[in-house]
């Protein structure tokens, strides 16, 4: 019996990724809960787990394709059962599925349709299945999975493991599959009865503005896939006049749709490049923010010479290290319960002020895919040492830019050290529907008054933006000066501890 793994909500209404890598190809075993795919969504590239154990039996996608919640990621057969001959893909893009005479998967399939993308509910749940489980998550905790030398990936085919012998593949290869050479050799003719796959909509887009259907064309790409290179090669063999396309094809690629971001054609002096996925959905958020939440901020500046001087103190008992970030995460965590509503956020549909009972830490980071928050849940509830460690993971994987999908979902209080920039301070948009945000400034040694004499102290900035219809000012005043108060003397959380 054929079983479909449905791509999932990412989290926080996340319904498309692109396919970064195949962890698997048809003919491999797979257990529950074994990482499957990599997928890059608006926020991370996340790897996701599937619910059933069999053999994989076709693959839902090319690296490369957009897919969206819904969509069939990957078909398993029962171990022992009949394996795939050749690797295929299910058509999912609509001129795939367009170009193929096989059965629907939905009457090919005895398994009843999901009620939902990612919820999939047996009438019974065997014990080589998760049963009713939200994909992306998992009943066991699973671990980053390497990717098969031989499965597809938008980084091309890997050469086995160091050490090892390759894998034999299972199909041809790129370099010798039919139809996957250069656009030179492809077929550079319309064919109104021919239905090449499509995915790329620039593609689409791009045959369109110059009187034509790309699906027309036989593409050069796997499986016969129309890729830029084929259309622009047929315009300028059809019209050698019509000059350079209005899309720069940039390098070309061998394997997999073109999923690298255009760079439309600007004129002179000056350079056009589109939004990415991550830029775009960022983008979208400042927007609503500004547009929604009518913000104030205020600031002050603090003496942070006592916090070093604990920092230091804490090390030599304990023989551990903690980190600025982590004791001023504390320390905020702490006001937050103490000011709740700092912690809240504004419901503008039925006008009312949501209070979370819990303190989920956003973590405002810089990542190679740009500007993130991770997540740090419950993080009320933790030790000192509990919340550094826990800061310590999302900073790893903010440095890959790779996250699980639960954690950017979830925050109710974000904590940004923008002084890690170099800078004092910021009036900082705050992470809709958050209702607050606390920054904190750069270090630095400065005059400083104590006890009527000047000396040289470390000093930063603290900044906080609030949502106004939450909170007013006294009631952001009071947080601030609250976690200037346990910078200054940390000692002074003692009595709370």
């Amino acid at each position: 019996m054929t079983r479909d793994f449905i791509l999932p909500d990412l989290g926080e209404g996340l319904t498309e990724a692109e396919l970064v890598a195949w962890l698997v190809q048809p003919g491999d075993e797979v257990v529950i809960d074994q990482p499957v795919v990599e997928l890059e969504s608006a926020k991370s590239v996340v790897q996701l787990p599937t619910p059933f154990a069999g053999v994989v039996a076709s693959l839902g996608g090319e690296v490369g394709q957009v897919l969206h919640a819904g969509q069939v990621l990957l078909s398993l057969e029962p171990v022992g059962g009949a394996a795939p001959s050749a690797p295929t893909t299910s058509g999912t893009a609509p001129d795939a599925a367009a170009s193929t005479d096989a059965p629907s998967t939905a009457e090919s399939s005895p398994t009843a349709a999901p009620a939902e993308p990612g919820i999939v509910v047996a009438e019974s749940a065997p014990a080589d299945e998760s049963g009713a489980v939200l994909i992306g998550y998992g009943t066991r905790a699973s671990t980053p999975t390497v990717r098969s030398s031989n499965a597809p990936s938008r980084f091309g085919r890997g050469r086995g493991a160091p050490g090892g012998p390759a894998r034999k593949d299972s199909g041809p290869t790129t370099a010798t599959r039919p139809g996957a050479g250069a656009a030179s050799t492809a077929t550079l003719e319309l064919d109104p009865d021919r239905r090449s796959p499509v995915v790329s909509p620039i593609v689409r887009r791009l045959a369109r503005e110059h009187g034509f259907d790309a699906s027309r064309l036989r593409g050069s790409g796997p499986q016969h896939l129309v890729v830029r290179r084929d259309v622009e090669s047929y315009i300028a063999r059809r019209d050698p006049a019509a000059g350079a396309p209005t899309v720069d094809a940039g390098p070309a690629r061998s394997a997999g749709p073109e999923a690298s971001a255009p760079r439309v054609a600007s004129s002179a002096g000056e350079r056009r490049v589109p939004l990415d996925r991550v830029q775009k959905a960022a983008a979208a958020q400042y927007q609503r923010s500004r547009r929604e939440i009518p913000d104030a901020t205020v600031w002050m500046d603090v003496d942070a010479t006592g916090l070093f001087a604990a920092r230091r103190d804490l090390q030599a008992v304990t023989g551990e290290s903690f980190g600025v970030t982590a004791l001023v995460a504390r320390f905020c965590v702490a006001a937050l319960l103490r000011h709740p509503s700092l912690n809240a956020a504004f419901d503008a549909e039925r006008e009312e002020i949501v209070y979370h009972d819990g303190v989920h830490l956003g973590m405002a980071a810089q990542t190679p895919r740009g500007l993130v928050v991770p997540v740090v849940h419950d993080a009320g509830r933790m030790s000192l040492r509990a919340l550094r460690d826990a800061i310590g993971e999302r900073s790893e994987q903010a440095s890959s830019g790779r996250f699980p999908p639960s954690a950017l979902t979830g925050g109710t209080f974000t904590l940004n050290n923008y002084g890690t920039l170099g800078v004092d301070g910021s009036a900082a948009i705050i992470n809709h529907p958050q209702a607050a945000m606390l920054g904190i400034g750069r270090i630095i040694e400065r005059p400083w008054v104590v006890d009527g004499a000047l000396a040289v102290r470390r000093v930063t900035e603290l900044t906080v933006s609030f949502d106004h219809r939450v909170c007013d000012g006294a009631e952001a005043a009071a947080f601030l000066t609250d976690v200037a108060r346990s910078i200054e003397h940390p000692v002074s959380m003692l009595a709370d501890l």
